[in-house]
């Protein structure tokens, strides 16, 4: 695979996607202006490419991607690109949502640059910067609250100009499922970053809690769907992907480990698609 993609990875940029259509479809029913959903999800996927490139980055010239860890390839930890390339990957990243949230800005309001630039500087001291947060245990918190709540409320917010309840609630319900990703994403690396001194929030609370916070994420994603649902009954249909959060669940709750939790992430990935997927194709539907 061309070393790039490796960066871009692929299969997270669904955390990038859910949340702009979840949001677009909460304005379906005061009017969808296109050209906004189109630029709101570029500057979700560039955010999420940007965060990407910068995580290789920082955990490359930290060494924090070393011999233990299990997973995909890293671009820096593996020497398929200088430090100083994905750098400025990451920045050219950054700086297309930049520029197209300016664009988006000048349409719906300036407190849309303020939203913009916080985004893009959680991205980088996700794990860049003196003090990375995401070295603190705090990434989960990164994850729910940007692929969640913002750009799920702010996808909203370009069409309509305000901050609704249904907005809010469909927000939280986007944001369990991508912060279980990163939840399990953790569990599996848990002997790798203890030895490298990266404490996430798994290496904090230990292997059976990180365990016991992922099921519940996986069914409050679920339980959740009712009082939205009491707003737009098509949210319902977003109860279509709990055979596969089950089945992750069940693996979790049997204690699988390192490697065997790589398929826990495929399974977790596509609760995140076709939940988010269905979830928005409801609210779209009953507006």
């Amino acid at each position: 695979m061309n070393r790039w993609l490796l960066g871009v990875r692929l299969r997270t940029l669904p955390a990038a996607i859910v949340p702009v259509a979840v949001g677009t479809a909460v304005a379906a029913g005061e009017g969808i202006i296109w050209w906004r959903a189109l630029a709101a999800l570029i500057v979700s996927l560039a955010l999420q490419i940007g965060t990407n490139f910068s995580n290789d980055y920082s955990d490359g010239i930290r060494g924090t991607d070393g011999e233990t860890r299990v997973g995909p390839p890293r671009l820096v930890g593996d020497g398929l690109a200088t430090p100083t390339e994905v750098k400025r990957a990451a920045i050219g990243s950054f700086g297309i949502a930049a520029l197209v949230g300016l664009a988006v800005a000048i349409a719906v309001g300036p407190e849309l640059l303020v939203v913009g630039a916080i985004s893009i500087a959680a991205g980088w001291l996700y794990t860049g910067g003196p003090k990375p947060y995401g070295y603190l245990g705090l990434g989960e918190v990164f994850v729910f609250v940007f692929f969640g709540l913002v750009a799920t409320i702010g996808s909203a917010y370009v069409h309509t100009g305000e901050v609704s309840s249904l907005a809010v609630l469909a927000g939280v319900v986007v944001g369990f499922p991508v912060t279980a990703l990163l939840v399990i994403n953790n569990l599996r690396d848990i002997p790798g970053d203890t030895v490298s001194g990266k404490q996430t929030l798994a290496v904090r609370i230990g292997d059976a809690k990180t365990r016991q916070f992922y099921v519940l994420l996986m069914l409050a994603s679920f339980l959740l769907l009712t009082p939205l649902a009491n707003q737009r009954f098509g949210a319902a249909l977003g109860l279509v992907a709990a055979p596969f959060a089950a089945k992750a669940v069940k693996i979790v709750h049997d204690g699988a480990k390192g490697r065997d939790l790589i398929a826990v992430l495929g399974l977790t990935g596509k609760v995140e698609l076709v939940h988010g997927l269905a979830l928005a194709l409801g609210l779209a539907l009953s507006a």
